[in-house]
C-alpha cells in the first residue's frame, strides 16, 4: 500500500496514520492489520488477513493496560484492578477507538460483508483494532504500541473513578436491594477435552426464571449467566416502566 493509495472503499491509509499518531516503516503490515478475513473469498489468503495481528494485538493490548493500572491505582488490590482491565480490553472500549479513529473506513472486506454492515460491526471493528496494535508493535516496538493504547485509553480509564463491578456481583447487590436469597449457581453440563473444558453453570434468583452462561471455566460461566439474568431483569424493568406510561 502506497502513499496516496485509496483502498477499494475509499478509506486512505495516510489519513489513518495521522488519527493512530504513528508512522509505519513496513506499510505492508498496516495492509494486513486492515485486511478482513472476507477478502480469501475474493482470492485471498486467510494467513494474509488480520487474524493472526489480532491474536498478537490482544496480548499487547493487555499488558500495556496493565501497566497502565498498575501505575495509575497504586492503592487498590488485584480484584479491583482486574475488573478494569476486562472492562478496558473488552469489544466495546476496542471499538468505540476503531470509530474515533475512523478505522472502518479503512478495513479491506469483501462487497458482501461491507454491504452487510461490516464497516459499523463492533465486533469487526474491535478486531481490527486489535490487529493494528498488533501491527505498531511488530513495526515500532513496544513502546509505539503503547503510545497509541495510552492515546486513546487514558480518557477510558478516567472516565470512572470507581472499579467497574462485575456481574455476579451486580446480580448479588440487586437481589440484596429488594430482600431476596441469593443467587445460586449450579454446574449442569462440562464438556469438551480435559484440557479445553466447556462449562454449562444455572443461576437462580427469586423473581427471575434460571438462565445458563457458558464458558471456558466454571467462573468464566457463572459470570456469563449473571450476565443473562441482568438482562432479564433489565427487561423486566423496562416492561414495568411501559405498563406505568
Amino acid at each position: 500500500m502506497t502513499d496516496g493509495e485509496v483502498n477499494q472503499y475509499g478509506g486512505r491509509p495516510e489519513a489513518l496514520e495521522l488519527k493512530l499518531g504513528y508512522r509505519f516503516k513496513d506499510s505492508a503490515l498496516l495492509e494486513q492489520a486492515l485486511t478482513h478475513s472476507s477478502m480469501s473469498g475474493a482470492g485471498g489468503d486467510r494467513l494474509s488477513s488480520n487474524e493472526r495481528l489480532e491474536f498478537f494485538g490482544d496480548r499487547v493490548l493487555g499488558l500495556v493496560i496493565a501497566h497502565l493500572l498498575f501505575q495509575r491505582f497504586p492503592d487498590e488490590h488485584e480484584g479491583d484492578l482486574a475488573r478494569r482491565h476486562a472492562a478496558l480490553v473488552r469489544k466495546e472500549a476496542l471499538a468505540r477507538v476503531a470509530i474515533e479513529t475512523d478505522l472502518g473506513d479503512c478495513v479491506r472486506m469483501s462487497r458482501g460483508e461491507d454491504d452487510a454492515g461490516g464497516r459499523r460491526n463492533p465486533g469487526l471493528l474491535a478486531d481490527a483494532c486489535e490487529a493494528v496494535i498488533g501491527a505498531i508493535y511488530l513495526d515500532g516496538g513496544l513502546e509505539a504500541a503503547a503510545d497509541f493504547v495510552h492515546g486513546y485509553w487514558r480518557v477510558l480509564v478516567d472516565e470512572d473513578t470507581t472499579p467497574p463491578k462485575d456481574a455476579k456481583t451486580m446480580l448479588q447487590e440487586w437481589a440484596q436491594g429488594r430482600g431476596l436469597a441469593l443467587p445460586q449457581y449450579r454446574e449442569t453440563a462440562r464438556k469438551g477435552p480435559a484440557h479445553a473444558p466447556i462449562f454449562s453453570v444455572e443461576v437462580a434468583v427469586s423473581g427471575i426464571a434460571p438462565v445458563i452462561g457458558v464458558g471456558p471455566s466454571k467462573r468464566a460461566a457463572e459470570q456469563a449467566a449473571a450476565e443473562l439474568a441482568l438482562t432479564g431483569v433489565q427487561g423486566r424493568n423496562e416492561e414495568c416502566q411501559a405498563e406505568l406510561r
